[in-house]
């Protein structure tokens, strides 16, 4: 039997159109009937679920993150990233391939594929090995990941140094429209650094990486991608000279893509200046003008999507010698408010920031996700912009507690998320039974 729920009294958020406006949402079981003008939506429902006072959003899509199974489940499960990422308001999610076996094959596509199933919530997409093993030395078997439901490719977390083999890696996939996700890094220049090179790292006595080793290798692999036809996607832009680069290309009309992270966009160099393991990354954290340059850039969609490289590790891995702690941070839980924090300093609108957290990395990977469209999954995110709430890592879902924002006050969270026309989070009281009722 039918069922038809509307989504009332909400600002409506569409990306693709632009705009933010008073608006119902009507859901006929598991796809998106259309937007409505407010209480013209709710004629035929069921259930009205009332949304006064909040934003109403496409799922919003994270197309880089680290689920860590297999192999790794110490730091995180697949279920327990897929809580942490409907607490975000993220209802799709692209997952890297460095897993302990690395997903370099069909078996472990299916595995990630299989548990994801098992978690329910939030769509995963899994992300496969560009080389087997990520060893940098031959190719993975692309083909058979791709029938088996990959939809990205990416060594991230090591740089493909090898030239030909990133020739060889772009002209392969685009016989599958595949994009390539690069982790740019030259690893000549940046041996030994443990953070940005500059004259924090000279106080600090720690061994930088300069600004180069992400520039050179981009370089070179805009160039390969004008060479072969294929499609490179840039993970976790940090410098200016990147974007830079990142501008040509996109003026010479060549299929190049970029990310940025929010703590790219809100953090410098002089958060490690204590010493603070929290804030080692890798790309590591630059200097204000990086981060006006990256602001900017996702602003005039020169960087096409906000993605948080939710990196999970356990404390073991965090509290140690700078020099010796792991790279990442988490950044499901986060990543929305301080989005919102970019709309209200007045960087870019409501809408073109809803863009590049669904559409912009829908469109990336190819997902059926990101829009308002009718017909397309029902997949919404609602969001309380003025719900007030402090960082405190011990509430995380995530089982990663490596935050660099840890006590950050903060504005706007999800309350509200459904995948497939099904409400999968709500932290609403009062609301949750109701709507359980008419999607079931």
């Amino acid at each position: 039997m039918s069922q038809r729920v509307v989504i009332a009294g909400g600002t409506v958020v569409d990306p693709v159109a632009g705009k933010a406006a008073p608006g119902d949402v009507l859901i006929e079981n598991d796809q998106l009937v259309g937007v409505f003008s407010p209480g013209a939506g709710g004629a035929e429902s069921d259930t009205v679920m009332d949304a006064s006072g909040l934003l109403v959003l496409p799922g919003l899509v994270d197309m880089h993150v680290h689920l860590r199974e297999p192999g790794y489940e110490y730091k995180e499960t697949i279920a327990t990233g897929v809580a942490a990422a409907l607490a975000g308001g993220f209802t799709s999610l692209a997952c890297m391939a460095n897993t302990d076996p690395v997903n370099d094959s069909a078996a472990v596509t299916q595995f990630i594929l299989e548990r994801a199933r098992v978690a329910g919530g939030a769509r995963v997409y899994p992300i496969g090995a560009l080389s087997a093993g990520m060893k940098g030395e031959r190719l993975a078997e692309i083909g058979e990941m791709y029938r088996a439901g990959i939809v990205a490719v990416s060594d991230d977390g090591r740089p493909v140094m090898d030239a030909g083999l990133m020739r060889r890696a772009l002209e392969y996939t685009s016989m599958f429209g595949l994009p390539i996700i690069v982790h740019e890094e030259d690893g000549h220049l940046a041996a030994g650094g443990v953070m940005n090179e500059g004259v924090t790292a000279l106080r600090l006595g720690l061994h930088g990486i300069p600004a180069a080793a992400e520039e050179v290798m981009m370089a070179r692999d805009i160039a390969l991608t004008d060479l072969t036809g294929g499609r490179l996607h840039v993970a976790h832009v940090s410098t200016a000279g990147s974007v830079a680069l990142l501008r040509d290309a996109k003026a010479r009309g060549l299929a190049v893509t970029a990310e940025v992270t929010p703590h790219h966009l809100f953090l410098t160099e002089e958060a490690v200046a204590g010493y603070g393991t929290n804030a080692k990354m890798a790309p590591p954290l630059r200097n204000a003008r990086d981060v006006e340059a990256l602001r900017a850039a996702l602003a005039d969609g020169t960087i096409d999507a906000l993605a948080t490289d939710h990196a999970p590790h356990h404390h073991d891995e965090k509290e140690v010698e700078f020099e010796n702690a792991a790279n990442g941070v988490v950044g499901l839980e986060t990543a929305l408010p301080l989005a919102l924090r970019l709309v209200a300093d007045g960087v870019l609108d409501l809408p073109a920031l809803v863009a590049r957290m669904t559409v912009g990395p829908a469109r990336i990977l190819g997902l059926p996700a990101g829009t308002l469209s009718p017909g397309a999954p029902a997949d919404l995110t609602l969001v309380d912009p003025e719900r007030r709430w402090r960082v405190e890592a011990r509430t995380f879902r995530s089982k990663g507690r490596n935050t660099p924002f840890e006590g950050w006050e903060m504005a706007g969270r999800a309350v509200a998320v459904l995948v497939g026309g099904r409400l999968v989070y709500d932290d609403r009281p009062g609301t949750a039974a109701a709507l359980r009722s008419a999607a079931s």
